[in-house]
């Protein structure tokens, strides 16, 4: 009896315990942010393959691209044709970059000057069809420009060697022509007898 007398009054003195209901249960954490995909920087125009670059063009420099990729693998009597089928490219800005192009395959000198002039009509055109072609005008009318130059050295070399083994030539004729005359003198002739031999000497007459 006297040992339920102290857990009795332990019992009492111990804070009642709350309910189950009571007790706060602490709310899950919320979750993460969703994970979204880093997105590569995209490339310049100026990187890209060709054929990237006229997928992401639209309008008439799309056109003049795939144009410029059809003409390009054309031959000499292909290209003849295909530029007597376009014809006077008159006023107009597609037109006139599509016979450049075409002129500029053809690797003959009067076609190239062609071409450069009329990129360059493209180039000072005011109107609003042609500002869009300007920017590729302006690099093709340098490239053709600088092709122009390289073929003007090139045939410049050529014509300076020809003219150096013309001289070589005149030279060479001329140092056979003085051996020639050299030999002659040096040949005895054959025609011409012998000059006499001289009469032996015999006594002097006396007075």
């Amino acid at each position: 009896m006297a040992i339920a007398v102290p857990v009795l009054l332990a019992a009492c003195s111990a804070p009642p315990r709350p309910p189950a209901e009571a007790i706060a249960v602490p709310p899950p954490p919320p979750p993460p942010p969703p994970i979204r995909p880093v997105e590569a920087e995209p490339m310049a125009p100026a990187t890209h393959p060709a054929l990237v670059f006229t997928q992401l063009t639209q309008g008439p420099v799309a056109a003049v691209l795939a144009y410029a990729d059809k003409v390009r693998p054309l031959g000499g009597n292909e290209l003849a044709a295909e530029i007597g089928r376009l014809g006077e490219p008159g006023e107009s800005p597609t037109t006139q970059m599509q016979v450049a192009l075409a002129l500029a395959q053809t690797r003959v000198p009067a076609d190239l000057v062609r071409a450069i002039g009329l990129l360059q009509r493209v180039i000072a055109n005011p109107a609003t069809e042609a500002q869009p072609l300007q920017p590729l005008a302006r690099v093709l009318a340098a490239r053709y420009q600088e092709q122009r130059r390289v073929e003007d050295d090139r045939d410049r070399q050529a014509q300076q060697l020809r003219d150096s083994q013309r001289r070589i030539e005149q030279l060479n004729d001329r140092i056979e022509a003085l051996r020639a005359i050299e030999r002659s003198f040096a040949r005895p002739n054959s025609g011409t007898p012998p000059p006499p031999a001289p009469a032996p000497a015999g006594p002097k007459p006396t007075p």
